[in-house]
């Protein structure tokens, strides 16, 4: 059985689930969502799990989303236990390479992943990304410029703009 250990992770009012296997960070959950967000992507993701709260082991996750919600790191550097399909992976990876403070359209991404008329199947990708924030799926917007689909929700994804701009602060 699987075990995931979880606590919230809170810095002023931003207040959001981080939940991570003994290999590492696995889930992140959305701005202000309750425990019941991590239950059903675990029971979706896994046969046998069991879910532990256990704020002492996630301290140092704790630590690093408190630097960069502060502005103090650009990067999370946590190791991460994240599961997809090699498309979702690629995808992923390519997430990763978007610069901090930086945005860009799903199309740029189909495009740089070598799958340019796949800007459908990486939106789908993008919204199955288990670890917002470290994987920063909050980097890419619509063509026309529009903030669209964010599992966090949209206030949650001009937060972190905001933040990687220099125009918010917590």
């Amino acid at each position: 059985m699987e075990k995931i250990y979880w606590t919230f992770f809170q810095d002023g009012q931003v207040r959001f689930l981080l939940a991570a296997t003994a290999r590492g960070l696995c889930f992140t959950g959305a701005l202000n969502k309750e425990l019941d967000e991590l239950v059903t992507w675990a029971q979706k993701k896994y046969k046998q799990v069991e879910l532990i709260e256990d704020a002492s082991r996630l301290q140092p996750y704790y630590d690093e989303f408190s630097r960069f919600m502060r502005g103090e790191c650009r990067d999370l550097a946590c190791p991460l236990d994240v599961k997809g399909t090699a498309f979702q992976q690629q995808v992923w990876d390519a997430l990763r390479d978007i610069p901090y403070g930086e945005v860009v359209s799903y199309q740029w991404i189909a495009n740089g992943i070598g799958r340019p008329t796949a800007v459908r199947a990486v939106g789908g990708a993008i919204g199955a990304n288990p670890v917002m924030i470290v994987i920063p799926c909050h980097r890419v917007i619509g063509k026309n410029g529009a903030l669209t689909g964010f599992r966090g929700g949209i206030p949650m994804k001009e937060l972190l703009l905001a933040l990687e701009k220099g125009k918010a602060a917590l």
